[in-house]
């Protein structure tokens, strides 16, 4: 079969198949090419498909809808995708040739002789000639100044100019992150026609030994597997389940510590969280400490009470201890809903499910599945015979075989999708999990996925975020602090809202956390709300760190120690832990903080009044206005007012105050002094200057 006719067979165009041909070491000349039948097979593996029957059939009924995203011959795709933008990296690497010409940076504003001829690729003679022609008469070892060079530049096709500063370390991974969102912007737009209903994606979390495993296990098992022939289950850390004609997705996450971790690096995939509560034990500290979690993370709350086919089963006293834990069922007046179920009988899992789908409809979850896919990896590992693979969750847009994909800071191109099932698929759209296969090395879990163009920029984007993250490690730094005590205690945000200090206190026995609690509760605040996520008794745990990492909140120890590898795990994500012996200390420094939150009222201080006397004309553009103070006094680091005849004619700063010839730091009423006002020079005889200083005094709150 021909190559051209191959390509379009299995849904990809001829360069693509060139490409994919050239991964597999198989060598050809064009798209004219004729291919073996061992070579289409190969071909049909690479892509997923067991035969080139299965590949035209799949082909045929595919929806077009998905190929403009796909395909890189769509005239509307080329012209919108741009190439991104990285700035920051080496410019000779990645900056085109612009129509002008090849581009020469220049460290500083003059360049020598020989390094310019260099860079022209040309004899120094021959510059130095062409210098002599300009009037321009130079050495070999003497230096051209930029304007010189741009002309010279020209005559050779080039472009001069002086090179850019270079940003901060960290800008070439925001700027090619941003570069690469503006591209997915510009590539599709997501209208309110292209946003079309997605699945709900469901955590279930809860203590332990309380049935979360079991009830996943008897959803599982009773939806997922619907009679398919040779079905292998495949544990990709996620599965969808049919439930009325309606799909659910559910995360299989190791508990509240995993689902943390992961919305601590941004990876929010969870719309749903479903509360497993045992009906015999009840409310349990890893029940509360999920509750937490989840409350943390904003999302849908839904009780499952679990073991309700046990004699034990208490299912009143499980909503009156949730009640004094501030969450108010149905059935007590609340907004939250409990669901009894029975993972040992399957009692009550349809109401569960239909719970859980009236709540996704409630939240109205839509995606545009017409675009590039984004996701989250959920978890990745090396496999024997697949390589690295990485399960992950569509977020928007359609997932497919063969795309370029940047997944944290790897890339790769899609060889393979496989279900839950372990079936092979050829496309995967929003809040669906699949595994890939193709990735050039192990992501992490919670690292965010996108598509990209084609390989090479996939490529140079890895490798620019590979090279800032080894940057930032050789500084000895990698994650930005995200909020301190230190630093609200003296700063402010400029949003108006209501501000909110977020804190997590461990103390030492429950007396003194109750304490600790009842005296911060004493704060009493109109413009800043104090929020305690957890006051728990015990020493800072990791799984503490996580939480104020994901919550952008401040650890507080009180009689506390540190857990092994806190430390190491406060310094990974930035986040502050302050251990305290005394107890009104702590208070102290928290209400400090509160006040930083606040922007400080500005106050002014009018301190002295000055006549100008003389007017002396020190250079064209700067004057000095000898003066007799009034009354009060002026100080050089003052703001002052001109004004002629009770009119504003300038507000500014001092540029200078002398008295006779020396710098004077403040000259009191009944003493001659000079003042230069900054930047101005339109002062005469007889106007009054006024000084005043500006005081930020700190609200109350």
């Amino acid at each position: 079969m021909r190559l051209d006719q191959l390509a379009q067979n299995v849904g990809v165009s001829a360069e693509e198949l060139i490409e994919i041909l050239q991964d597999i070491d198989i060598s050809v000349e064009g798209a004219d090419s004729i291919l073996t039948n061992e070579q289409i097979a190969a071909v049909c593996d690479e892509l997923g498909y067991a035969s080139i029957e299965e590949a035209q059939a799949d082909n045929e009924a595919s929806e077009p809808v998905v190929k403009p995203v796909k395909e890189p011959s769509n005239p509307v795709v080329e012209e919108i995708v741009p190439e991104p933008e990285l700035e920051g990296v080496e410019p000779q690497e990645i900056t085109p040739e612009d129509e002008e010409g090849p581009l020469i940076e220049l460290k500083k504003s003059k360049v020598m002789v020989k390094d310019f001829a260099e860079m022209l690729d040309v004899k120094p003679n021959m510059l130095i000639a062409e210098l002599m022609r300009m009037n321009v008469f130079a050495s070999i070892n003497a230096e051209i100044d930029l304007n010189v060079a741009k002309k010279i530049g020209e005559k050779y096709g080039f472009t001069v100019r002086k090179e850019e500063k270079k940003k901060p370390a960290v800008q070439p991974v925001a700027s090619a992150r941003k570069a690469a969102a503006k591209r997915t912007e510009a590539m599709v737009e997501d209208t309110p026609e292209s946003m079309l209903p997605r699945p709900p994606v469901v955590t279930f979390m809860g203590h332990v030994d309380h049935g979360k495993t079991s009830l996943l296990d008897r959803i599982r098992d009773s939806r997922v597997v619907t009679g398919e022939a040779g079905g292998i289950t495949q544990h990709i850390g996620a599965y969808t389940v049919d439930v009325n004609d309606s799909k659910i997705t559910f995360l299989d996450t190791p508990g509240h510590a995993a689902f943390t971790a992961m919305r601590a690096r941004g990876a929010n995939m969870t719309d749903v969280v479903v509360l497993v509560v045992a009906a015999d034990d009840g409310v349990m500290p890893q029940t509360l400490e999920a509750l937490k979690h989840a409350q943390a993370a904003e999302v849908c709350i839904i009780i499952a009470m679990n073991k309700m086919d046990l004699r034990t089963a208490n299912p009143d006293r499980v909503k009156q201890q949730l009640q004094e834990n501030d969450i108010m069922v149905e059935e007590w007046g609340g907004s939250i809903g409990c669901c009894p179920v029975s993972a040992a009988t399957g009692e009550g899992m349809d109401g569960l499910l239909e719970r859980i789908l009236l709540e996704s409809e409630m939240l109205e979850l839509k995606a545009n599945p017409k675009r590039p896919a984004q996701g989250f990896v959920v978890e990745a590992q090396m496999e024997p015979g697949m390589g690295p693979t990485a399960s992950v969750i569509v977020k928007s847009g359609t997932l497919q075989v063969g795309d370029s994909v940047i997944c944290g800071k790897y890339w790769g191109r899609i060889k393979a999708l496989i279900n839950d099932q372990g079936i092979k698929v050829r496309s995967a759209g929003p809040s669906m999990a699949v595994k890939i296969l193709g990735l050039t090395n192990v992501p992490g879990a919670g690292d965010e996925f996108e598509i990209l163009s084609n390989d090479r920029e996939a490529k140079r984007l890895a490798e620019a975020i590979q090279d800032e993250e080894r940057q930032l490690s050789l500084e000895g730094g990698a994650t930005p602090k995200k909020m301190s005590l230190d630093d609200l205690f003296g700063s402010a945000g400029s949003q108006e809202e209501k501000k909110e200090l977020r804190l997590i206190i461990k103390a030492d026995v429950q007396g003194s956390s109750e304490a600790i609690e009842h005296s911060l509760s004493g704060i009493k605040s109109d413009k800043v709300d104090l929020k305690i996520l957890a006051n728990e008794v015990g020493n800072v745990t990791v799984n503490d760190v996580m939480l104020a990492s994901a919550s952008d909140a401040i650890i507080l120890g009180f009689h506390s120690g540190k857990e092994n590898g806190t430390n190491a795990a406060a310094k990974r994500e930035g986040v502050e832990i302050r251990l305290y012996s005394i107890i009104y200390e702590l208070i102290e420094n928290v209400e400090n903080a509160m006040k930083g939150l606040l922007e400080p009222e500005l106050r002014e201080q009018v301190i002295g009044e000055a006549e100008i006397l003389e007017v002396f004309e020190f250079s064209k553009k700067s004057k000095i206005a000898g003066c007799m103070i009034q009354s009060g006094r002026v100080t050089a680091k003052a703001n002052i007012r001109i004004k002629r005849q009770k009119e504003l004619i300038f507000e500014g700063a001092i540029g200078s105050l002398k008295r006779f010839q020396n710098d004077a730091a403040e000259v009191r009423q009944g003493q001659e002094c000079g003042i230069r006002p900054d930047h101005f020079v339109g002062f005469e005889v007889g106007d009054i200057i006024e000084a005043y200083l500006i005081e930020k005094i700190s609200q109350n709150l």
